[in-house]
């Protein structure tokens, strides 16, 4: 299974590469230390291009412009049981970055369901990597079609073991912690994987621990628009962040930030990054402990 579904990931990429469907990344990045915290800062140039895209689309004649409904052919992979579809990120940030959406139309603010989870656990089980959603434009998110996100775990990818590798190492499955040096408000669920042996098992765990971390950090995972927040998921922990705002220092922050990997527009910004502080940068849109 987690061959057939590599090999769909690379086919597509291949061929939408070819056709100029998707477009090339070009990343310039420097690591910066905060606190004993490494975070990655990128420059990639395919943030210009996912810019200019957008303001393409609001100038269409029809200014609500869905770029997954439908998705392009070529960087359809497939889909992820009943109701969702694999895509490749048009502007990826990292190699095989893929989007996990929902074949008809749902807001980025709705609720996450347990069919949504199972389409992202079905990627997961198989592949592992980092799974995350940016719950509104607060949070992040550029489309409003509801869409989770997959990157995989390598040596350039965003990782939540910058942050979770300072929890204890005995919590039990299922421990609600928070990390002592960070000072945004959040929630780590550590997953139970003994209790995941199939797709069907780690979606129903990933949904109940998203619940959890919601209640923990005041989120009430059922309402309708929910309020901005970021998730990020591994095959060990799950986290949530509630966000108060989308940028700071015209610098935007997604759900990999909170996974130490920071983007930027400009070469010269890495520099914006350095000077703020990581920490304070993230802080600046979530919420202080």
């Amino acid at each position: 299974m987690s061959d057939d579904l590599l090999h769909r990931i690379d086919c597509t990429i291949s061929r939408a590469t070819e056709s100029g469907a998707l477009q090339p990344i070009r990343t310039e990045q420097t690591l910066i230390r905060d606190a004993g915290i490494d975070f990655t800062v990128r420059w990639v140039s395919s943030l210009a291009h996912k810019d200019a895209a957008r303001v393409s689309a609001a100038t269409r004649r029809i200014p609500a412009f869905n770029p997954f409904l439908p998705p392009e052919p070529e960087l359809a992979i497939g889909p992820l049981g009943e109701r969702h579809l694999a895509v490749l990120n048009k502007f990826p940030v990292i190699e095989r970055h893929l989007l996990i959406i929902t074949r008809a139309f749902e807001e980025q603010t709705a609720p996450l369901t347990h069919a949504d989870f199972l389409a992202l656990a079905s990627v997961m089980n198989v592949l592992g990597g980092l799974g995350f959603y940016n719950g509104g434009t607060e949070a992040g998110a550029s489309q409003r079609h509801k869409h989770l996100q997959w990157i995989p775990q390598a040596g350039e990818s965003a990782a939540l073991s910058a942050f979770t590798d300072r929890l204890p190492a005995n919590l039990p499955a299922g421990a609600v912690a928070t990390h002592p040096d960070l000072p945004w408000q959040h929630c780590f669920v550590r997953l139970a994987l003994e209790d995941a042996r199939d797709t069907g098992q780690f979606g129903e765990l990933l949904c109940d621990s998203f619940r959890r971390a919601c209640r923990a950090v005041g989120i009430d995972h059922g309402l309708n628009p929910m309020p901005p927040y970021n998730l990020l998921a591994s095959r060990e922990w799950l986290t949530v962040i509630p966000r108060r705002c989308e940028r700071h220092e015209h610098i935007s922050i997604n759900a990999l930030g909170f996974a130490g990997s920071l983007f930027v527009r400009q070469p010269a910004q890495i520099d914006t990054v350095r000077n703020i502080g990581p920490l304070q940068l993230l802080t600046a849109v979530a919420h202080r402990r």
